[in-house]
């Protein structure tokens, strides 16, 4: 296993290739959340799907929380098993492909109430295989980029991600969405030229992600037999979180980390449907207001990277959650379309930057030898209570009609997330 002593030596130059790969598979695995967990097919489910928006809104809610459930439970295992085995790719690739497949799928759910289920099904093991493939995803990073340089390769990837977030979903709109006749003689009355975003998020997805397998490195194999590995595996996670305590700054960190994360999770998860419901933009309007957003968003990512490695990841995330609080708040009494309109876009100039840092941060907090581990626990904070967001905005929404009274309890996670993260000591 590479060191962190040893991967301080390596010169620049020769990171370039691994790094460019690496930030690649965050070009391509965007597609999934930009196009089918925000911006098009969520709007597309509670729209045309669902027998209405309150409906729609709520079982969409109530799918990703099952989904968050089951990512929770799963991805620190996982974590420790490719701890133990050495290797990442394997796992990145099955689920990777596991996203492809799902996402795929999805071209499948007719606007009607008969496909409900199948959409929601399907909803579960893309959001599944999108997560527990980011597990494996992160945890490469510490093992081959100096950790002089974690904060800006960070930003990198998310910058590189929202890029191609923005990529996928101007193509969907040029090449699908908007025109008036849609190519390939997609039929516009069974929504075909909007279902059409499904298969094209699968293949950028599997396109794009190719390079990470061929340029950037891996851990070796162990050679532990696999049972070895799941039994090692298993015991490992529950001592780690019992070990975790001697770990306090990681210890607050996760805590931080599960709170402040939920809330962002739920922006970005219902963002594409409070902009459709409350502003009454159509899918044109959502889609154009997704681009513009993924453009400030990778902005923020690339230019708060270097702030990243000057003043200090925590301080980064700290930045953004004020500034993400005091933005979210503007936006929830905002009557004009216009004013929206701006306010989104300041608000994505702060969403890439504390997904960034708290990347950045985590690598930096994690013990040697322990990344995948470590990780796993990093998206298990990220996914524990990551029902809470969803479940709270869709109760909040059925009880009150209001999708300005559910984007509302956003708020309480950034502010609680913030003060618990002045408890971590910066590495």
């Amino acid at each position: 296993m590479t060191n962190g002593k040893e991967r301080d030596t390596i010169p620049t130059g020769d990171l370039r290739r691994p790094v460019a790969a690496w930030c690649l598979y965050d070009w391509a695995n965007s597609a999934v959340p930009t196009i089918i967990l925000t911006f098009v097919f969520a709007p597309y489910f509670t729209q045309a799907v669902a027998a209405d928006p309150v409906t729609g809104t709520a079982l969409w809610g109530q799918t990703l929380t099952l989904s968050a459930l089951l990512i929770a439970v799963l991805s620190p295992f996982l974590g420790a098993f490719a701890d133990k085995g050495g290797r990442r790719k394997p796992w990145l690739g099955f689920f990777s492909a596991l996203a492809c497949l799902t996402t795929a799928g999805l071209w499948f759910v007719r606007p009607m109430a008969d496909d409900i289920f199948l959409a929601l099904g399907l909803l579960v093991v893309v959001n599944l295989g999108f997560e527990l493939a980011i597990v494996f995803y992160n945890s490469m990073l510490p093992s081959f980029v100096p950790r002089r340089l974690l904060g800006r390769v960070s930003g990198w990837g998310w910058g590189v991600g929202y890029a191609g977030g923005l990529s996928c979903l101007a193509i969907a709109l040029v090449g699908l969405v908007q025109p008036e006749t849609p190519p390939f003689g997609l039929d516009k009355e069974t929504a075909e030229h909007i279902r059409a975003v499904a298969p094209l998020a699968a293949i950028w997805l599997g396109l794009f992600a190719l390079p990470i397998f061929f340029f950037t490195p891996d851990q070796p194999r162990t050679g532990l037999p696999f049972r070895k590995i799941l039994r090692e595996g298993w015991t490992e996670v529950l001592g780690t979180l019992r070990m975790v305590r001697r770990y306090p700054s990681i210890a607050w960190y996760l805590l931080a980390h599960m709170i402040y994360t939920d809330g962002i999770n739920t922006l970005f998860l219902f963002g594409g449907i409070y902009a459709a419901v409350v502003f009454q933009m159509n899918m044109v309007e959502v889609l154009t207001f997704g681009i513009a957003l993924n453009v400030t968003a990778g902005i923020g990512a690339t230019a708060f990277a270097w702030l990243d490695d000057w003043i200090g990841a925590r301080r980064v995330i700290a930045i953004a959650l004020v500034a993400l609080t005091l933005t979210a708040t503007a936006i929830l009494f905002v009557q004009s379309k216009d004013v929206f309109w701006g306010l989104g876009l300041l608000l994505g100039t702060f969403f890439g930057p504390v997904q960034s840092a708290s990347r950045s941060l985590m690598a930096r907090l994690a013990p040697e030898g322990m990344q995948s581990q470590m990780f796993g626990l990093y998206s298990l904070t990220g996914k524990a209570t990551a029902f809470v967001g969803p479940a709270l905005f869709s109760l909040v929404v059925i009880l009150t009609e209001s999708h300005r009274a559910g984007m509302a309890t956003i708020l309480p996670f950034f502010l609680v997330g913030l003060l618990l993260l002045l408890k971590v000591r910066d590495p």
